[in-house]
C-alpha cells in the first residue's frame, strides 16, 4: 500500500534528512521518498495501521503532519 503524507515545517535539507531518518526507523515502510518542495512523503507499508505510525514519529521529530492519503 502507498501512502503519501503532507507535512509542513520543512525548510531545509536537514529537515528533510530528519524526516526520512525517523520514517526509515519505522518496520514496514519501504520506497520512502520526501520532498522538500512540495512539503510531501512518500512510502510504501506494509500494513495500513503504520499510517499513523508514521505520522507519530514524525511529529515527535518536530513536524506537523497536516494530511494522510492512500
Amino acid at each position: 500500500m502507498t501512502i503519501s503524507l503532507q507535512i509542513d515545517g520543512m525548510h531545509c535539507d536537514g529537515c528533510v534528512g530528519s524526516v526520512k531518518k525517523a520514517a526509515a526507523s519505522v518496520d514496514g515502510v519501504s520506497n520512502l521518498s520526501v520532498d522538500l518542495e512540495s512539503g510531501k512523503l512518500t512510502a510504501d507499508i506494509a500494513r495500513p495501521e503504520l499510517a499513523e505510525t508514521l505520522r507519530g514519529v514524525i511529529e515527535d521529530c518536530g513536524f506537523d503532519v497536516t494530511g494522510v492519503a492512500g
